[in-house]
């Protein structure tokens, strides 16, 4: 990933394509590409979601699970649950 910033809609764009070639991937058997793909997709997905939220990224975590926690959080912030707040 370049240091550019990308806006959201760049982010789902590219979840978007990725998910398409998941797909493409599926319906030819390469199950294993199908899994590296959709990884791919929710990556850039939650990427999108933390671009959206901070204007851009700060840091640059490249592991699933580093986005998803922070997606997560940023969900439960906005939905103001009492004890985030």
């Amino acid at each position: 990933m370049s240091d550019k910033y990308k806006l959201p809609k760049e982010w789902f764009k590219q979840a978007d394509y990725d998910l398409d070639t998941a797909r493409a991937m599926f319906d030819s058997g390469r199950y294993i590409y199908t899994i590296f793909m959709c990884h791919l997709s929710i990556e850039k997905a939650l990427k999108g979601v933390y671009a959206g939220k901070f204007e851009k990224i700060r840091i640059k975590p490249t592991a699933l699970l580093t986005f998803a926690n922070l997606s997560i959080l940023i969900f439960l912030k906005n939905t103001r649950i009492s004890w985030i707040n």
